[in-house]
């Protein structure tokens, strides 16, 4: 119960394989000119010669990505806080200091954050997953560890010096037996005015013996949080997945939100399976991304356009639309209605 009520611990403890467990943190440059994920992570799996702790580093603005792989036993993650290390590198709320070098490329650096946004967690709604975090057997949980923060310090990739002081930050985290068979995310926290943030997510959800199309939708905006959910009753009205765009409309009983993001080219970066961390994900850091809030008698609370935004498309996606289109999966996104 205490680890469901923490979702930014490490839950790999005690757990048996196959699992992993990867915390996504990204860093956008006050000049907006230079923009990394870095991802640490593990993965475990019953053959000792496959388990293993990893770093991704993704730089948005080249796509280049690299995929660093280190043993299992250079891997220590607390169970009281968001505080892992992997060698010399360590990674927590507060910040992260990094040092690797290898394969033609080297990143050092420390960087420190501040004024963190969590998204909120209770008893009743233990994060971003809603009761759905109570649900003993599912494939993938989530978390939002901070919707937004203020980043400071430097990195010197490939022994050039990047000032990050100005910048922005944003963490959150996955871990499970595998990522979902299809998949949509779209994440900005670079709108003006400064501090509204958007995440959102959706994706195939297997459940007992059938599947539906969840979703999970957060925009802050003035330090309110407005969520759109499958477990909040919120329904998707219209879902489009093109070469160039992705159209996402959302309404509850109160708001509506349109999403519509570009798409860009990425990097690509490694995703759980059951067997293995396979390299199958596209991310790109340079979409853009307009989003919509109004009620439902039409009036606009925000429009404005975020940028820098993370744009992540894997998997099966027109299963995915397909599932959605169907009658029987809009019964099961809102079965109350």
């Amino acid at each position: 119960m205490l680890s469901i009520l923490r979702p930014e611990i490490y839950h790999g403890r005690h757990k048996r394989p196959p699992f992993f467990e990867g915390w996504y943190l990204k860093l956008i440059d006050g000049s907006g000119r230079h923009r990394f994920a870095l991802i640490p992570g593990v993965f475990l799996h019953p053959d000792p010669a496959i388990q293993h702790a990893f770093i991704q580093v993704l730089d948005g603005t080249s796509g280049h990505s690299q995929y660093y792989r280190y043993p299992l036993s250079a891997f220590e993650g607390s169970v009281d806080a968001f505080d892992i290390r992997i060698g010399t590198n360590r990674f927590s709320d507060r910040g992260l200091t990094i040092d690797i070098r290898g394969e033609g490329h080297s990143l050092r650096g420390v960087v420190t954050f501040s004024d963190t946004k969590p998204w909120p967690v209770s008893i009743a709604s233990p994060g971003i997953m809603g009761w759905y975090a109570w649900v003993p057997f599912m494939e993938c949980y989530h978390a939002v560890l901070s919707l937004d923060h203020a980043i400071e310090g430097s990195l010197t990739v490939d022994g050039s010096e990047i000032g990050f002081s100005g910048g922005r930050g944003y963490i959150e985290k996955d871990w499970g037996r595998s990522f979902p068979h299809a998949h949509v995310w779209i994440q900005s926290n670079h709108f003006a005015p400064s501090g509204a943030s958007l995440t959102a997510s959706v994706a195939i959800i297997p459940w007992i013996r059938t599947s539906f199309p969840g979703f999970i939708v957060g925009f802050l905006l003035n330090g309110h949080l407005h969520r759109f959910a499958t477990y909040t009753g919120a329904r998707i009205t219209r879902l489009e997945i093109l070469d160039d765009h992705i159209l996402w409309v959302v309404h509850d009983k109160r708001h509506e939100l349109t999403i519509r993001a570009t798409r860009s080219q990425g990097g690509l970066l490694h995703a759980p399976t059951v067997t293995e961390m396979t390299s199958r994900l596209l991310e790109s850091l340079t979409s853009t991304v307009h989003v919509t809030l109004k009620t439902r008698e039409g009036k606009v609370l925000f429009a404005g356009e975020g940028g820098h935004a993370g744009l992540e498309i894997g998997g099966a996606i027109q299963e995915l639309i397909a599932l959605w289109k169907s009658e029987d999966a809009v019964k099961r996104i809102s079965p109350n209605r």
